[in-house]
């Protein structure tokens, strides 16, 4: 299976994610975002980071990258989009998702391990997880906090758009276990036709035992199954 990793200046999770398909056997390219043109693709990914370090909004000039245009059509062909951290944002802002990310309900950065529910496990992306699973990932933003109104909100729950929740380790879903003041608990949602993911938590550092869990190994195994 071939990826193609968007490059960003301010990125600072694309050699992870990198790491992360390489080890899962993607055949991976990663392309600078002043590039016109895509490799041919069965997923594009959108790293995390801190792309032009977060001026004006984070993602809002990444969103306006040349190169973005290409995954724009890639997306509408039908290709598979991930966007983790910084990407949901960038994706937001492309409109290829809908809503946007706030700054977190505390107002500072978030470096943690949390833990989210599988809310969805019939998916390109999630068929390798359990229904209701609970996954402990990394989350590491200062926007994460999901927002959007309230008719989309409705089709995100009635069309099974919501990927993962946050929620405790027991998988109960509250405002405790709410690290961002995400709307309904939020952590990753799908676009109508399930080939685009937005998430904020990073499952390419959860690939390895040595330095995390496995507990995104998943997500990518997925994708190749």
């Amino acid at each position: 299976m071939k990826s193609t990793v968007i490059v960003f200046p301010g990125s600072n999770c694309d050699r992870d994610i990198a790491v992360a398909l390489e080890r899962m056997q993607f055949k991976n390219q990663m392309v600078w975002h002043k590039e016109t043109t895509l490799p041919k693709s069965d997923l594009i990914v959108i790293p995390g980071g801190f792309s032009y370090g977060d001026y004006l909004r984070s993602g809002a000039i990444a969103g306006k990258s040349l190169i973005i245009d290409e995954v724009i059509k890639a997306a509408k062909s039908g290709c598979l989009i991930l966007g983790i951290c910084n990407g949901f944002q960038i994706l937001t802002e492309t409109g290829l998702l809908k809503g946007t990310l706030l700054r977190n309900k505390n107002l500072k950065f978030i470096n943690k391990d949390i833990h989210i529910r599988v809310f969805n496990s019939n998916t390109k992306f999630t068929n390798k997880y359990k229904s209701n699973q609970i996954l402990k990932i990394n989350i590491a933003h200062n926007e994460g906090n999901y927002f959007t109104d309230v008719k989309h909100l409705e089709k995100l729950k009635s069309e099974n758009l919501i990927a993962f929740r946050y929620c405790d380790e027991k998988g109960n879903i509250n405002n405790n276990c709410n690290p961002n003041g995400s709307l309904d608990n939020i952590a990753g949602i799908f676009n109508d036709n399930k080939n685009i993911l937005g998430m904020m938590p990073h499952p390419e550092r959860m690939v390895d035992e040595m330095i995390a869990n496995k507990d995104g190994v998943n997500l990518f195994s997925s994708l190749i199954n």
